[in-house]
């Protein structure tokens, strides 16, 4: 069945579903739903593709692969290899981004949705009754309606930072030369990332944060191992810090601490779009935060419509973006009671070493009674140590039946490595399933495996299967001879 479309010129009375915002959960919601024949408008204010595509993943991952290149190039001495001086030519390297978003950019575009069966529209879109919606002042009705609009950075109130031309990882992207000296706020992801990307391109920066270590939302373990990476880049890490006043050159901490610099980078966190929708004259709830109200099947207040993607309030990961915009489309069309499932939604942070978590946190699994954690070191990981960097390590947080219920990956790949622990979370598997799995060797996969395999041994060890298995031996020994006596 094909999508219904309408002529460019010819404005829709009404339409079966619009979808607001044109970012991962829009797109994959509104390809969802034209799918299955229903009409369908996509409404996007600026370009379609969202975050991700332009501000988000494909640019951060396309820097951070050049500064992983300038600083493989600085440490291949440790091979035996001399490369020489590493110059830096940061156009270079920008363009080079640029180039990684304009190859991927046509996947997302309007051409491509319209080639869908989506009917796109560039506007602005405000919500001014239930089942009503004005895009610059022209009134759309729907019969339903998913709202995927995102987020944008958040902007801290510090003193004077009004007065600075700060960036964002909305408008780094704009800088045509190096900063030499970068004052990075916020330590989480974004900031850890970016943080460690400039150093190793060679900007000298300093990372504040306020909770006591980088990547609060990781287990310490992760958060040690990762600080000392930074470190040994170069990046002056201050924790427990907070930015209380800047000037046009200078930053001024709680701790009466002055930081000089150049460029500033603001990377504390991200708040939903959703003040200028018009959410009330639809009748749509949001927390004191800014966040739709959703319940487990992505509906709001108003029945009508849908949430989807980072202004929900669940985790602001791409993926999870995606899987909200299929199973809110797909239920809006088909009228599924299908609930959202974050068990073993995964979460990695690209730096060197990569950190990847899925399920249950480490860190929330040592205050769980039941559960335990499996921990196996990559120094025991041989392509770790054959590639000189075993530093890192395997956690499988385990429940009473020896059942994979979290687990975080700090190392090279980590992002890969976690898909089979999401998918061991995700089926309930045990230690044994993946231990009885043949795995290539040698891989950044033997830290799973052998971290389950250890869990096993453990298990053949306890003193019941021991006696069960060594009774269990006897009996067979004793057969065979009898059965070999002459």
């Amino acid at each position: 069945m094909s999508a219904h479309k309408f002529r460019s010129d010819e404005w829709p009375a009404i339409v079966d579903l619009v979808v607001v915002g044109g970012g991962t959960a829009g797109i994959v919601a509104a390809k969802t739903a034209a799918g299955f024949g229903v009409s369908v408008v996509l409404i996007e204010r600026d370009r379609t593709g969202g975050d991700c595509l332009w501000t988000g993943c494909v640019p951060s991952k396309a820097l951070i692969a050049a500064a992983s290149a300038a600083a493989g190039a600085r440490s291949a001495h440790r091979f035996g290899v001399d490369t020489g001086a590493t110059r830096i030519d940061f156009p270079r390297v920008m363009a080079h981004v640029h180039r990684s978003i304009a190859h991927i950019a046509p996947i997302d575009s309007p051409e491509a949705l319209t080639a869908g069966g989506v009917t796109v529209v560039h506007g602005d879109a405000v919500f001014t009754a239930p089942n009503t919606l004005t895009v610059d002042s022209r009134p759309l009705h729907f019969v339903q309606a998913i709202l995927a609009t995102g987020a944008r950075p958040t902007v801290p109130a510090i003193m004077g930072l009004g007065s600075v031309d700060y960036i964002t990882s909305d408008t780094l992207w704009n800088l045509t030369s190096l900063p030499a000296r970068l004052l990075v706020i916020g330590a989480g992801t974004i900031g850890s990332e970016m943080a460690q990307a400039f150093a190793r391109l060679g900007s000298n920066v300093t990372l504040v944060g306020r909770a006591a270590t980088v990547l609060p939302k990781e287990d310490e373990s992760a958060s040690a191992v990762l600080a000392t990476a930074l470190g040994e880049d170069g990046v002056s890490i201050l924790t427990s810090t907070s930015v209380v006043e800047i000037d046009a050159r200078s930053a001024l901490t709680d701790s009466g601490r002055r930081i000089e610099f150049d460029q500033v980078l603001v990377a504390t966190g991200r708040t939903p779009r959703t003040d200028s929708l018009g959410l009330d004259a639809a009748g749509v709830a949001v927390d004191e935060r800014g966040y739709v109200t959703v319940d487990d099947h992505l509906v709001t207040s108003n029945p009508r419509i849908r949430a989807a993607g980072d202004l929900t309030g669940h985790p602001q990961f791409t993926h999870t973006a995606g899987m909200h915009g299929s199973l809110a489309a797909s239920n809006a069309v088909f009228g599924f009671p299908r609930s959202i499932d974050t068990t073993g939604t995964p979460r990695v942070t690209f730096t060197d070493p990569e950190i990847a978590s899925a399920g249950i946190d480490v860190h929330a699994a040592r205050r769980i009674p039941g559960l335990r954690l499996q921990t196996l070191q990559h120094q025991e990981v041989d392509r770790a140590v054959t590639e000189g960097n075993s530093g890192g390590f395997t956690t499988l947080v385990l429940d009473g039946k020896h059942r994979i219920v979290g687990a975080c990956v700090v190392g090279p790949r980590a992002g890969e490595t976690i898909g089979e622990l999401v998918l061991a979370v995700k089926h309930g598997l045990r230690t044994r399933d993946i231990a009885a799995a043949t795995h290539p060797y040698p891989t950044y996969n033997d830290g799973p495996w052998n971290a389950a395999i250890a869990d096993v041994r453990t298990q053949l060890q306890s003193p019941v299967a021991a006696r069960v298995l060594r009774a269990v031996a006897k009996i067979r020994n004793t057969w065979v001879r009898r059965r070999s006596a002459p």
